[in-house]
């Protein structure tokens, strides 16, 4: 991409800073190259993984250890620029061979979670390895079974070093989530948030989509939304603001250099942090408000017990299941709820406004009207 573009591409490089590499691709690097050398002896140095957008880093090896049935292979995650609490960790990987048949079996080891409540994108007794990176791990495993002769039918288990005792720092105890750390990453890149140099960028992003003459552009929390937001509108990418946790960056820069359409699309729990006023999303400065949600819920219909249930749940995706299961549009009320927010923050700009909110598989749970 040219440094006139826009989207998210353009917005990291105009920040400056350097990416990293999430859990989830440290912990596919492992796999690929433990499963490598449990099938050919010998282990990949440095070892090469295509993540989810098709870029191809490689991981210098940290761990090595092959024995008769396993083997395991350790890198030490690199977050770049972002303050990460993982950054310096030693990710490790293990792999065993199962008999043909069993499939890609997951497994925690130490400084690796279990999920212990529901509300999570996992099932409760499930190692805290998230969906995407458990995807990337099955197709490194299939390809490294293809190359070598393999059946790709394994035990991974990811673990650590010192990781139940950095996910202290961490929302994993608050969530249910026992005994270590969250695998995570949907692209694979750890993007660095420097407030001030995002915020720049955002205003960038405007400013792009507006010279192009864009008259739609849509302000996304991550790339899960953001693809959600092209496959409902067909947007071109220098319309897309990777807002990040930065919704009032965007809405009081929109105020003051208007564009006919704003779309924010975000996941349901940050969506509701708008909603109940919050305009930085970052789980450090916002919560997910159960209160909120519960009596926006029985505005919407919820009967007393639900109104009960949905102040106690573990996590916002939780509150917002409950709410699927009983009828109640609680997706929907988020979201018009936090148009109107953001109408508020544009005073009155000629901006018309919608919201979508989406669950962590781009699935859409809730939509606003135009206002």
């Amino acid at each position: 991409m040219t440094e006139s573009g826009g989207g998210r591409e353009a917005q990291l490089k105009h920040t400056g800073l350097r990416p990293g590499w999430t859990t989830g691709a440290c912990a596919t690097a492992a796999t690929t190259a433990a499963y490598t050398a449990l099938l050919t002896g010998d282990f990949p140095d440095p070892v090469t993984i295509t993540l989810p957008k098709g870029q191809t880093p490689s991981f210098a090896l940290a761990v090595e250890s092959l024995e008769a049935a396993s083997a395991t292979a350790g890198i030490v995650k690199d977050a770049g620029d972002d303050p990460d609490v993982t950054h310096g960790a030693l990710v490790r990987a293990t792999v065993r061979v199962l008999p043909a048949g069993s499939g890609v079996v997951f497994r925690a080891g130490p400084g690796v979670g279990t999920v212990t409540r529901p509300g999570l994108p996992l099932d409760v007794g499930e190692p805290a390895i998230n969906p995407v990176p458990r995807q990337m791990m099955r197709d490194h495993v299939a390809l490294v079974a293809a190359r070598h002769g393999g059946t790709g039918d394994v035990e991974i288990t990811v673990s650590v070093d010192d990781g139940e005792e950095i996910a202290r720092s961490t929302w994993n105890p608050r969530l249910g989530i026992l005994g270590g750390l969250s695998v995570l990453g949907t692209t694979g890149i750890v993007v660095p948030y420097s407030c001030s140099a995002w915020i720049d960028s955002i205003r960038r992003g405007v400013d792009v989509a507006r010279a192009a003459g864009r008259t739609h552009v849509a302000g996304c929390t991550g790339s899960t939304s953001e693809k959600t937001v092209v496959s409902v509108y067909g947007l071109p990418e220098d319309a897309l603001l990777d807002m990040g946790d930065f919704a009032g960056a965007v809405l009081k820069y929109v105020r003051r250099h208007p564009v006919e359409r704003l779309t924010v699309c975000g996941g349901f729990a940050k969506l509701s942090k708008l909603a109940a006023g919050h305009l930085d999303l970052h789980s450090a400065r916002s919560q997910v408000d159960k209160g909120f949600l519960a009596e926006l819920a029985r505005t919407g219909g919820a009967d007393a017990a639900l109104v009960t249930e949905i102040a106690a749940a573990n996590t916002g995706l939780a509150a917002l299941r409950l709410c699927e299961a009983a009828g109640v549009p609680l997706g929907d009320l988020v979201a018009t709820a936090a148009r109107d927010e953001a109408l508020g923050v544009l005073r009155g700009a000629p901006v018309a406004v919608d919201v979508i909110c989406v669950d962590r598989a781009g699935v859409v749970v809730g939509r606003s009207g135009v206002a």
